[in-house]
């Protein structure tokens, strides 16, 4: 069973980097013996013979199969390694000329009428979420407070771009759940200002223990962009149910409720930046 998990799992993930169902399949097929025929390949990878010969030419041409001319023919996969490089490289290549040919694109012309005042946006996935939770921070001009809510969140990632925050003089206040999580936050961020939330409800259980909703993280940049996420612990994959809002633009007042929930728990006094109203 586990076999044919990952046999499928493999002929999946090439799907998406690109390979067609056939060119998976024979990749995968060919990667399981030292060389093989037509023949062979049809066999093990369940593809019709006559397809194979399009998919191995496929294959060829990026350099992902060898091709001996002996008669009949023989095919073998380079190592796996090399592969995936090829792949990689490959892949980095074409997100490299999206970003070229979409932003070279014009922008569409905008009416006065379509200004707001604010905006709300929704984001899903634990990987979409880390992202633009990085290019907040990286954004930031003064000041950032983060409440780290689930301690899946404090990845390496995120610490480096925290660092490098701190670096050009931002100020960085982080709240944790528990005294281990801000002990983990003050060894990764010396210079931070790091407090041990006293917001219960971050917590499912504290308020109701049928709901196993839990804040993931809470972001506030420069007192005007917020996003708050949330994630079930008891989905078979949480990270893949982490759900956030993000927006920017809004009022004064709205703000300042929202740092000081953040900060509850942080002393008056260690507040390097106390929040105070326009």
């Amino acid at each position: 069973m586990n076999e044919l998990s990952n046999h499928q799992r493999a002929v999946e993930l090439l799907q998406q980097l690109g390979l067609k169902e056939y060119e998976a399949k024979c990749f995968v097929a060919l990667s399981r013996m030292p060389k093989g025929t037509a023949k062979e390949i049809s066999k093990t990878s369940e593809v019709p013979r006559t397809r194979v010969y399009d998919a191995i030419r496929v294959l060829e041409t990026k350099g992902l199969v060898q091709i001996q001319h002996s008669n009949p023919k023989q095919f073998r996969a380079v190592p796996i390694d090399e592969g995936a490089e090829t792949l990689r490289q490959e892949y980095e290549s074409r997100m490299e000329s999206l970003v070229e040919a979409v932003e070279g694109i014009d922008p569409a012309p905008v009416g006065d009428d379509q200004e707001v005042s604010h905006e709300v946006w929704a984001l899903t996935g634990q990987t979409a979420i880390a992202t633009r939770t990085q290019q907040l921070i990286d954004g930031a001009g003064e000041e950032i407070v983060f409440v780290v809510g689930h301690e899946d969140v404090l990845t390496e990632e995120l610490v480096t771009h925290l660092q490098t925050a701190q670096e050009t003089g931002i100020t960085v206040v982080v709240g944790t759940i528990s005294e281990h999580l801000r002990d983990t936050v003050q060894q990764a961020l010396p210079d931070a200002n790091v407090f041990v939330s006293e917001l219960e409800w971050l917590s499912s259980t504290s308020t109701d223990s049928t709901d196993d909703t839990t804040i993931s993280r809470l972001i506030l940049i420069d007192r005007n962009t917020i996003l708050v996420s949330t994630v079930h612990e008891a989905a078979s994959d949480a990270a893949e149910t982490e759900r956030a809002v993000f927006g920017r633009g809004f009022t004064n007042g709205l703000v300042v409720i929202a740092r000081r929930l953040m900060a509850t728990g942080l002393e008056t006094s260690d507040d390097p930046k106390e929040f105070v109203g326009d």
